[in-house]
């Protein structure tokens, strides 16, 4: 059974930051590429970052780029993003995403 449980969100300040973590199992890590979407409230789906099997190439959305940073570490099974420079319109739910398969969610508040 595929399993992604995000961890790492919560409140923060504009300019802040934070670090997601995707933990996974239930399917070979280290050959999938993963994504970052996240929701904000009212809004659709909005794919944030990718990263493929091997960490060479990455994708970032021009609303993140230059502030968040996603990377994985294949022997834990873990994925990551970094969140920095945070913003009000960055608040959102935010999922790991196997193509197939998302997490339950962390939820990102940027609140002053």
């Amino acid at each position: 059974e595929v399993q992604l449980v995000e961890s790492g969100g919560g409140l923060v300040q504009p300019g802040g930051s934070l670090r997601l973590s995707c933990a996974a199992s239930g399917f070979t890590f280290s050959s999938y590429a993963m994504s970052w979407v996240r929701q904000a409230p009212g809004k659709g789906l909005e794919r944030v970052s990718s990263i493929d099997s091997r960490s060479s190439i990455t994708y970032y959305a021009d609303s993140v780029k230059g502030r968040f940073t996603i990377s994985r570490e294949n022997a834990k099974n873990t994925l990551y993003l970094q969140l920095n420079s945070l913003k009000t319109g960055d608040t959102a739910m935010y999922y790991c995403d196997h193509g197939e398969f998302r997490g339950q969610g962390t939820q990102v508040t940027v609140s002053s």
